[in-house]
């Protein structure tokens, strides 16, 4: 692993061995301080608003995962953002049609908005 290639860049064992250590250093970091903020806030206002009990850290981190199955997902490696990147595909072909097949269109679309409006 002397000069192995990443993003088309010799990297060194160096670089490799700073990726090994600061990699795990980060995500304790970044698990700590949404932790302590989703804990701090919960025990901030929660309390007095909805009566609802004083939590520790850990309880605050099991929340925090607790919202991101429920309301985040794990998407995969092609399942990130996939309204994005269908509208952009949208835009890329309205792009390319002639001045004709973009006013059919337009028409097309706006008949059907109408139609379901009326309705």
């Amino acid at each position: 692993m002397e000069n192995t290639m990443c993003f088309e860049k010799k990297r060194g064992v160096g670089f490799w061995i700073k990726r090994i250590i600061f990699i795990p250093i980060a995500i304790a970091a970044g698990f700590f301080v949404f932790g302590s903020l989703v804990m701090f806030l919960w025990n901030a206002i929660l309390p007095e608003v909805l009566g609802a009990g004083i939590i520790t850290f850990w309880q605050a981190l099991g929340i925090l995962l607790l919202s991101k199955i429920l309301f985040g997902g794990f998407p995969g490696k092609n399942n990130r953002r996939p309204f994005h990147r269908h509208s952009h595909d949208i835009r890329e072909k309205f792009h390319n049609l002639s001045p004709e097949e973009r006013e059919k269109m337009k028409k097309e679309w706006f008949d059907r908005f109408e139609n379901k409006a009326n309705s």
